[in-house]
C-alpha cells in the first residue's frame, strides 16, 4: 500500500492511518533526512522478528530506534551530561547515537552491552509519526538490491519489497545518505563512522 504525505507539511489525518498500522504490527517504509527507511513499533516484537528476516539481521545485533525528541531519548537511555549537550547541539539531525538502554528497551534491540542505537531525524514526516505514535520507530535502512543503487522513490521501494511491507509512505525522491554514528558510551564522544552528519563538534 502506498501512501502519499506531503513531506513538508504532512496530514495528520494520514499520520493517524500510518499509526494504527504500525500499532497492529505492520512494517512500514517512510522518507528521512537520510533516505528510506524500514521499520515497525519498536514494542511490537513480531514485527521486529519479520523485520530481521527481510534484512536477513542475525539475532544479536540490533536495529536502531527513532525517538521524537532529546526527552524522549531520556526515557530509553542514559544520558550523561556530555552526552545531553553533545545531542541537545546536534538534534534532530542525521546522527545515530550509541547509548546504555534503560529497561524500557525491549531485550531484542539492545546489544549484549545493553546498548541502544538512537535517532531522531530531521523530517516532517517522521517526527510527527513519532510525535503521534507516542512511542519510538525500529529504523533500519532499505535491503540493498543486487547490483544497483538504493531506491530513492517510493514506487521502486514497491517494486523491491512487494508484499513484505504493509505501507510505503510516500514522500517524494530521498536520497541514501547514512547518518553518522556516535558513541557516548563512555567519557568522550567516539565516532564510528563518519556519515551525512558533521562530525567535526565530536572530535577531540
Amino acid at each position: 500500500m502506498l501512501l502519499a504525505i506531503n513531506p513538508e507539511n504532512p496530514q495528520l489525518r494520514l499520520i493517524q492511518q500510518v499509526v494504527q498500522h504500525l500499532r497492529d504490527g505492520a512494517i512500514i517504509c517512510y522518507p528521512t533526512d537520510t533516505g528510506y527507511g524500514v521499520g515497525c513499533d519498536l514494542f511490537h516484537q513480531k514485527a521486529i522478528k519479520r523485520l530481521m528476516q527481510i534484512k536477513q539481521r542475525p539475532e544479536g545485533k540490533p536495529f536502531s530506534f527513532m525517538c521524537s525528541s532529546l526527552k524522549n531519548i531520556s526515557e530509553y537511555a542514559h544520558v550523561s551530561n556530555t552526552a545531553y549537550r553533545l545531542m541537545k547541539h546536534n538534534l534532530p539531525g542525521a546522527y545515530t547515537f550509541v547509548l546504555p538502554g534503560t529497561k524500557l528497551v525491549p531485550k531484542i534491540m539492545a546489544s549484549k552491552q545493553r546498548t541502544v542505537g538512537i535517532r531522531v531525524p530531521a523530517h516532517p514526516i517522521c517526527l510527527l509519526l513519532l510525535e503521534t505514535l507516542g512511542n519510538p520507530v525500529v529504523n533500519t535502512s532499505l535491503p540493498a538490491p543486487p547490483d544497483a543503487e538504493p531506491p530513492t522513490e517510493a514506487y521502486e521501494i514497491e517494486m523491491l519489497l512487494g508484499s513484505r511491507v504493509e505501507l510505503i509512505i510516500d514522500g517524494g525522491p530521498t536520497f541514501a545518505d547514512p547518518s553518522s554514528l556516535i558513541d557516548l558510551t563512555g567519557d568522550q564522544p567516539v565516532v564510528l563512522r563518519q556519515g551525512k552528519g558533521d562530525t567535526a563538534g565530536f572530535l577531540p
